[in-house]
C-alpha cells in the first residue's frame, strides 16, 4: 500500500492491491473483468478502482483528445469504449506520465460507473 498526503493541503491518496472481482460491460460486451485491481482512496472522492490493461478489452477502447490534470496524479488521458455502433465518450482514462509518487497507477484503466451498462464488485452493483 502507498499513501501520499499533501502537507499544505491535507489531501491524502491511499492506492493498495485490491481482491475483488471487478467487471464492466457496455451494451452486453464484458470491457473488463479482473481480480487484481488496485484501490484509489482520495479525499473527497469515491473509491476508484484502476484495472491492469491485461485485464481490459483494449481492442474496444478508442482514444480521445480529452485530457484532465490532477495536481495529485498529474495527466490524465481518455478513452471511449465502441460496442457495434454505440460509442460511449470518455467512458475510461488513465495515467500514462503520472507524478512520481503515483507511479503505482501508471497504465491502469480507471472507468467511470455512470457511463458503463454495468460496474459490479464481487458480482454486486457498484453505486453510480
Amino acid at each position: 500500500m502507498t499513501t501520499t498526503k499533501s502537507a499544505e493541503t491535507g489531501h491524502r491518496i491511499e492506492v493498495h492491491p485490491g481482491t475483488q472481482h471487478v467487471q464492466i460491460e457496455i451494451g452486453g460486451v464484458v470491457i473488463a473483468d479482473s481480480r487484481h485491481p488496485l484501490v484509489l482512496d482520495e479525499t473527497r472522492c469515491p473509491t476508484r478502482y484502476y484495472l491492469p490493461p491485461e485485464d481490459v478489452r483494449l481492442d474496444r477502447l478508442e482514444r480521445t483528445a480529452t485530457h484532465t490534470h490532477c495536481p495529485y496524479k498529474g495527466d490524465a488521458s481518455y478513452w471511449s469504449v465502441r460496442v457495434g455502433d454505440r460509442v460511449v465518450a470518455d467512458a475510461a482514462w488513465s495515467y500514462e506520465e503520472p507524478l512520481p509518487e503515483r507511479e503505482d497507477i501508471r497504465g491502469y484503466l480507471c472507468f467511470y460507473p455512470s457511463r458503463v451498462d454495468a460496474f459490479t464488485i464481487d458480482g454486486q452493483p457498484l453505486a453510480r
